[in-house]
């Protein structure tokens, strides 16, 4: 026990070098940037002010999106998903599959889970004692179930899931500004120091690397947000991309796929003045999510409209959908 703590506290420490490898590499941008190239290397004062202006608009929009993909807990589902005192005697006690599985089933009636394991039971996870709703997950790294779960990023040391995707899609978009912004502005005086014409050997160093630096960073960057904008007009995770969800009718990677417009609003909101900005605007609370007509035709475990009802819930066409299955553990 006291080893398995130990490990624990050293992953925890550890997790934070690649958040402090990426703090060290802006904090050198900054100050290369503002004071190797505006205040040393620049000598109009116009250049000076319009490059500094437009260079710390884009970067507290960067450090903004930072902290929040950094610092915005992921969100883990509602106590009525976890298992019941009484409903968790009965599962350990009962010795056979076919019996715990029907137990699962008899709780997940009173949820609106749709999706299901491989094998077609319901979802759970047997470390955090719950019936996953759909497109959750368990984190091993995290040691949690999250709602809607992406993936774990290690380079933010969090989990993207539901509550902070749409803060890591734009750190992604203000983090591409923010390269490009400086190998844009940064060029001029690149080539002037490659051929000599500056000779400032300490700010030469700065800007040339500075230049470097941010061209790799964009190129790599630029492949990373690209995949991610297919998978919002795909209404996919990263998980999904790779396993497709599992319905009633069987794996459809699909199945949460509303249509480009209302793919975007599900991450960013209906109100297109928050989208470029770290607030909460996302759709829903994380635990449920429309599905395609086609799939909520063909779902044989659709309850009543009544049923969704007592539970507070407004379809608004768009049926959420009862479902099973168990765990699949995502290891990082």
């Amino acid at each position: 026990m006291a080893l398995s703590r130990g490990l624990r506290c050293c992953q925890r420490v550890f997790g934070w070098v690649p958040v402090a490898i990426i703090t060290l590499v802006v904090l050198w941008s900054y100050y290369a940037y503002v004071f190797e190239l505006c205040l040393v290397t620049v000598t109009s004062s116009i250049e000076k002010v319009a490059y500094l202006t437009i260079f710390h608009v884009i970067f507290l929009f960067f450090i903004w999106t930072y902290w929040k993909s950094i610092f915005t807990l992921p969100q883990q589902p509602d106590k009525k998903f976890h298992m019941s005192y009484a409903d968790k005697e009965r599962y350990e006690n009962e010795e056979r599959p076919e019996g715990q599985r029907q137990i699962l089933a008899e709780m997940a009636r009173k949820l609106p889970v749709y999706t299901r394991a491989g094998n077609g039971a319901i979802r759970f996870c047997d470390r955090c004692q719950l019936i996953k709703p759909d497109r959750c997950h368990h984190c091993s790294v995290c040691a949690m179930c999250v709602l809607k779960m992406d993936h774990h990023c290690p380079w933010v040391n969090n989990c993207i899931g539901f509550s902070n995707y749409k803060f890591f899609l734009l750190f992604l978009a203000y983090s591409l500004l923010y390269c490009l912004y400086i190998a844009a502005t940064v060029f001029k005086y690149f080539i002037k120091y490659w051929t000599e014409e500056l000779t400032n050997g300490r700010a030469k160093f700065h800007i040339l690397f500075l230049l470097f630096v941010a061209i790799m960073f964009f190129v790599s960057l630029l492949f990373l947000f690209g995949y991610h904008c297919w998978l919002v007009s795909q209404n996919r995770s990263t998980l999904e991309a790779f396993s497709a969800p599992v319905f009633p009718t069987g794996p459809d990677k699909n199945g949460f796929n509303l249509g480009i417009k209302k793919n975007l609003q599900q991450v960013f909101g209906e109100k297109k003045r928050l989208w470029f900005l770290p607030v909460i605007s996302s759709q829903g609370d994380g635990h449920f999510f429309p599905t395609r007509t086609l799939s909520e035709a063909r779902n044989p475990l659709l309850a009543s409209e009544e049923q969704w009802e007592e539970d507070g819930l407004d379809d608004d066409n768009l049926d959420y959908n009862q479902g099973s299955s168990i765990s699949v553990e995502m290891e990082t």
